[in-house]
């Protein structure tokens, strides 16, 4: 019963009714007077420590001032340690590619076949793809078409193809010409057989500048060489290389194959062009 009276009392207590009066210091005139109770006056001290939290939350998550607040990192060192994650993977990344290229080398000079290493999956099957061509695209192929064959005849008339300096070129693939090039016909390269899973390589030093899939030539890798030499290679079953990647005469860059809808069986497409101007491959090349 005692406890209970307690309870009761302290209620009370906090609902019993005060008076705040602020009195000027020389009139004695009442300035303010204010009439509080202690919930209230708990409840407004709670309500003001919770918004102040709240506030300086805010503040503190969504503004720069945070980063006063001693050891947080500031945007520079965040964007700092950014960099270095990337770099140290760029490193580790480089690290394992040369221990890789020193193992076979390894295995070379010690009479072992080199051992292989899981490559980036890059014969992706694109299948139950639907692909109809509208009048537009149409349109646009005729376009290309027509503006190809007069660049061509501007070039033969200006006399582009004498200025081409003494190159070296090497065959892209060890294997028989079937179809040889004919611009009549829109046949801009030699189509080359081989036996299966022979690799493509590059017939001169250059830079991989596309490397990917396309609807009707499939897989193409495309190679931009000095003095404005371009050659395609299309057709095939699996790229080696990625866009970027700088190669030499004779590198293996693909693997023959008979990707895409423009294809009747396994051979390499191959193209050489010169400042936009589509050559005879058997003209370079000792094939």
């Amino acid at each position: 019963m005692s406890n209970d009276k307690e309870k009761k009392s302290f209620f009370k207590r906090l609902k019993h009714k005060y008076r705040l009066i602020i009195f000027n210091d020389h009139s004695y005139e009442e300035v303010v007077s204010v009439k509080l109770t202690k919930l209230n006056l708990i409840s407004l001290v709670g309500s003001s420590l919770i918004f102040i939290v709240a506030l300086v939350s805010i503040i503190i998550a969504f503004t720069q001032v945070r980063e006063l607040i001693p050891g947080y990192p500031t945007s520079d060192v965040r964007r700092q340690i950014i960099m270095n994650a990337l770099l140290v993977d760029s490193l580790e990344n480089e690290i394992r590619m040369r221990e890789q290229y020193y193992t076979s080398i390894n295995d070379i000079l010690s009479g072992r076949e080199p051992r292989s290493y899981d490559r980036p999956d890059t014969t992706i099957r694109y299948e139950g793809l639907d692909f109809n061509r509208s009048e537009y695209d149409d349109l646009l192929r005729s376009q290309i078409e027509r503006s190809g064959r007069i660049s061509m005849d501007r070039a033969d008339r200006s006399g582009l193809l004498e200025d081409i300096p003494p190159m070296h070129f090497i065959p892209p693939l060890r294997g028989l010409i079937i179809n040889r090039f004919n611009s009549e016909v829109g046949h801009y390269g030699v189509d080359m057989v081989s036996e299966p899973n022979e690799p493509v390589t590059a017939v001169m030093d250059g830079t991989i500048i596309f490397a990917n899939w396309t609807q009707e030539t499939g897989y193409v890798i495309q190679i931009q060489h000095q003095n404005n030499f371009l050659s395609f290679y299309k057709h095939n079953a699996e790229l080696l290389k990625e866009v970027g990647d700088v190669v030499r005469a004779g590198d293996p860059i693909a693997i023959v194959g008979d990707s895409g809808e423009l294809t009747t069986g396994p051979h390499l497409h191959f193209e050489l062009w010169h400042s936009g101007v589509p050559l005879n491959p058997e003209d370079y090349i000792d094939f």
